[in-house]
């Protein structure tokens, strides 16, 4: 099943259960001004809802995977008479376009293709893998704009790389190298960058033919577990697993399983 792209500065394509998304503003970056920000939530929120997607790839056209707040904007903004709406984005934009991103019922891949920077390092870390370019970076930009962090990476980066490690690279943000990236745990895989693409296709397609119930119950849960008691997190894997168990891609690869057969997942 092919879904033929949509146009603008974030597009989207849905090729046999692999939806992609892509930041399409090469010329700013990929940076994110008030027009991407509102259709890449909308398009995020879509693809989440999707049933006949299967595994998410988030992604940047050009040079730059995301290079965060599109400062230009900002500054005319800062300098308008409408400067409150600088203060709603987190909670109009960013906080839901992460929401969506790192709940969604189904894996969700970042194809790290060039600069990670601000919110759009935080985007990537939101993702259950991130493939990175050799020739890509990471960058916790916000204290050099004196800004605090966003878009969840308080959250998540903590996780990536323990609390004391995240202050460091928050308080004194650099460009963290692919290499570098690998070795803290920010990067799942580096790959060459003209390899980026094959590789990602891969995976996604082999994600995408998985059992998709499970695998978003997996990601449910270790999401969960980050935020509760041990107790807690029990009892939301017993009701993920009567979840899980009463799917048409469980009754199938039990039946496989006998038979001696490989599975094949439908999604449900």
């Amino acid at each position: 099943m092919t879904e033929t792209p949509s146009t603008g500065p974030v597009t989207y394509t849905l090729v046999d259960g692999v939806g992609t998304i892509t930041l399409s503003r090469p010329e700013a970056m990929n940076s994110l001004d008030v027009a991407t920000k509102e259709l890449l939530r909308d398009t995020v929120q879509q693809v989440a809802d999707d049933p006949a997607v299967r595994c998410v790839v988030l992604t940047g056209s050009g040079r730059a995977f995301c290079t965060g707040q599109d400062l230009k904007e900002h500054i005319r903004i800062l300098e308008s008479s409408s400067s409150d709406q600088l203060f709603r984005t987190v909670e109009e934009h960013y906080n839901p376009i992460v929401s969506a991103l790192a709940s969604m019922p189904k894996p969700v891949i970042a194809a790290v293709n060039g600069v990670a920077a601000g919110a759009g390092a935080s985007l990537a870390f939101a993702c259950d893998l991130r493939v990175v370019a050799d020739t890509a970076g990471f960058n916790l930009a916000f204290a050099n704009v004196a800004l605090s962090c966003d878009t969840g990476a308080s959250w998540t980066l903590q996780r990536l790389v323990g609390p004391a490690r995240a202050l460091e690279l928050l308080y004194f943000p650099r460009t963290i190298s692919a290499t570098e990236a690998l070795e803290l745990g920010l990067a799942t895989q580096v790959v060459a960058a003209d390899q980026l693409e094959a590789t990602v296709g891969r995976l996604a397609a082999r994600l995408a033919e998985g059992p998709t119930v499970a695998l978003g119950a997996m990601r449910r849960s270790v999401w969960y577990a980050g935020a509760h008691t041990f107790e807690e997190s029990l009892a939301f894997e017993g009701e993920r697993m009567t979840e899980t168990g009463a799917t048409a891609d469980h009754r199938a690869a039990v039946a496989a399983f006998v038979a001696k057969e490989k599975p094949a997942f439908e999604g449900r």
